[in-house]
């Protein structure tokens, strides 16, 4: 799909990843930009000629009203972005479950709330574009992240789903799972983590221009670095071996090791 002339909207268009809603607004795209952080998305907005419309995607309503008002104000909706997110850190036994609930709510059931307020459009019309942000924590896990990781698996699940169910009805479906990338949700890029499990960062401009590429070429999976289809390899082609070395990945964490 070529995005100029389409009308596409990017959640978490305020920071990190959001730099989409730029690269979009760059090839022609009719941008609708949203974030729960209403300043920041207005500037955003300003800055590329988007339409800013404030939203919290946790809540199906405030998805609903920012489909409609998107339709309104500029047009059917070609391009639905899911790629917002967040994550705490956690595991089982401290993780209180408030905090698992809300997780869901951003990180999967705003992917559902946002294909259930466009789908049906796109059906009608033949065609459409679905992409969601996930992560490599949803294809390998995230150490010492168990919400985040246990979301983001849902994401892959759910894109896979949607992209074999709808593809000979019209619609495409990107599936985005980044390794690092200079955002505020990855934080200190010198911490244990990101030099030893987060892979080579990459700036979000550069993500941008990757999703983009993949737009054009209707290409569902996009990954950052070559680095990730090797470590999915892994995975797939020996998981006993694979979770080894991911205890062992645990273990240098635990103890503060260094790269």
């Amino acid at each position: 799909m070529e995005l100029e002339g389409k009308v596409a909207v990017v959640t978490g268009a305020g920071s990190g990843i959001g730099a989409c809603a730029r690269a979009f607004a760059a090839r022609g795209a009719r941008v609708v930009a949203t974030d729960k952080n209403a300043d920041a998305v207005r500037a955003v907005a300003r800055a590329i000629g988007a339409l800013a419309v404030p939203c919290d995607v946790a809540k199906e309503s405030e998805i609903d009203a920012l489909v409609a008002e998107a339709e309104r104000g500029v047009g059917p909706i070609d391009v639905f972005f899911n790629n917002a997110g967040v994550a705490t850190g956690g595991d089982p036994l401290t993780t209180p479950l408030e905090v698992w609930e809300a997780q869901w709510r951003v990180n999967v059931m705003s992917h559902v709330y946002a294909v259930r307020a466009v789908l049906p459009g796109m059906l009608a019309r033949g065609s459409g574009y679905l992409l969601h942000t996930a992560s490599m924590a949803g294809i390998l896990t995230s150490h010492g992240n168990l919400t985040y990781a246990v979301t983001k698996h849902a994401v892959v699940g759910l894109a896979e789903w949607l992209s074999i169910t709808y593809h000979d009805k019209g619609i495409r479906v990107s599936l985005l799972a980044p390794l690092g990338v200079r955002t505020p949700m990855l934080g200190d890029v010198n911490s244990v983590f990101a030099r030893n499990v987060a892979g080579p960062i990459k700036e979000p401009e550069e993500v941008a221009d990757m999703v983009v590429d993949a737009i054009r070429a209707e290409r569902f999976l996009i990954l950052t670095d070559p680095i990730a289809q090797k470590w999915m390899s892994h995975k797939t082609g020996d998981l006993e071996h694979w979770l080894g070395g991911m205890r062992r990945m645990q273990r240098r964490l635990e103890g503060g090791g260094a790269s």
